[in-house]
């Protein structure tokens, strides 16, 4: 028999964990400390004590999806309508943000809230924007992205057995119940308001299952995809625009507009020859940079020390930098080796959408991946 066409082995159990671990960590990472916006910025200590309860509660999640799509053969739009349908179930089942109207006590949630607020079904258009697409990419899309740069000949395959995914099935429903118990103590969503979310959870997720597995690689033209770089500063500028639209009717349409423009980019870029891991990790790290800066200007909740937190900013930042140089090194060194699994994210390269956040950066009070609150 050809080698050729043998299977390539198995990966041993630690290099599959170790990425699992990095996910774990980068997602809550990005979803909740990059851009600073909570008090807890300025206590170090707590931020890493707080990995406990947030890694089972955005990591697992992360993980999840990875696993589901990797395992299924799909690729980038089954994990962003994966991503899209735990984060309905973040904001609008676990902690109910999407619906509580005083979630957070400060002038800044009924600033963002209540311009676009629907009292019909009781929402905030802009906050439901922005939680969902903000989970699809900080909590899920940029972790999985950058975490699987970094292992690129595992990129393509699952990490997990089955008493791996059970153990992070376990954690997060264990996350879920503690974290629903504490919100709900003093508010709890109308049956229809819970209702209606699980029925859009269900069809995001039929919708990821169902999808024909050509969509994952595409149809590549014989355009030649364009420079990594060019992706990635394109990224920045449409998520730079879609943070800093304000919380008006006239901001959720640029913020809708911004993300349908990137989608439409990314989806017309990857389908060139030529776009592969580099391009990936370009618009993945363009979001953490990109939060990463913003981190500066954020004014956080609470009594905060600025050296303290200007401090932590500033090593979360040079964090990602370094994260990103050294993901870039192990694309490039992938590639430059050939074989299975060089630039494994190479064809199944970011589809949709970029990114969101907040609407003002001083004063919609931005908080985690969802632009929307402390979870």
């Amino acid at each position: 028999m050809d080698s050729a066409a043998a299977p390539a082995p198995e990966p041993a159990m630690p290099r599959r964990l170790l990425p699992v671990l990095g996910l774990l960590v980068l997602a809550p990472v990005c979803a909740e400390y990059l851009i600073g916006y909570d008090q807890i910025i300025g206590r170090p200590l707590e931020l890493l004590s707080g990995l406990l309860v947030l890694a089972p509660l955005y990591g697992t999640v992360a993980v999840l999806i990875r696993e589901t799509a990797r395992r299924t053969g799909r690729g980038w739009p089954t994990i962003l309508l994966l991503g899209a349908a735990f984060g309905l179930v973040e904001a609008g089942l676990v902690d109910q943000s999407l619906f509580n109207p005083d979630f957070v006590a400060e002038p800044s949630w009924d600033q963002e809230r209540m311009p676009t607020f629907l009292p019909v079904p009781g929402v905030s258009v802009k906050q439901l924007l922005g939680f969902v697409a903000g989970h699809v990419i900080w909590s899920f899309a940029a972790p999985i992205a950058v975490v699987e740069a970094c292992v690129p000949r595992l990129a393509g395959r699952p990490w997990l057995g089955r008493a791996g995914t059970a153990v992070v099935v376990v954690l997060y429903v264990l996350a879920v119940v503690v974290f629903t118990h504490e919100h709900t103590r003093t508010f709890l969503a109308s049956p229809v308001q819970l209702g209606v979310t699980a029925v859009a959870v269900l069809a995001l997720a039929a919708a990821a299952s169902l999808l024909p597995r050509r969509l994952v690689s595409g149809r590549v033209t014989s355009r030649r995809a364009v420079s990594p770089w060019v992706a990635g500063g394109a990224a920045v500028v449409l998520l730079a625009v879609h943070q800093l639209a304000p919380s008006t009717w006239t901001g959720t349409a640029v913020d809708i507009a911004a993300l349908a423009l990137g989608g439409v980019l990314l989806l017309w870029c990857s389908r060139g020859a030529g776009w592969g891991g580099h391009h990936v990790l370009a618009v993945a790290g363009a979001a953490l940079v990109v939060n990463a800066a913003l981190s500066f200007a954020v004014d956080p909740l609470g009594e905060v020390s600025l050296p303290v937190k200007y401090a932590v900013n500033t090593a979360l930042t040079v964090g990602v930098l370094v994260l990103l140089a050294g993901a870039h090194l192990r694309v490039r060194r992938a590639g430059s080796r050939g074989g299975p699994g060089a630039g494994a994210a190479p064809r199944s390269g970011v589809r949709a959408g970029a990114v969101s956040t907040t609407s003002d950066i001083r004063n919609s009070g931005i908080r985690d991946g969802r632009t929307g609150q402390p979870s």
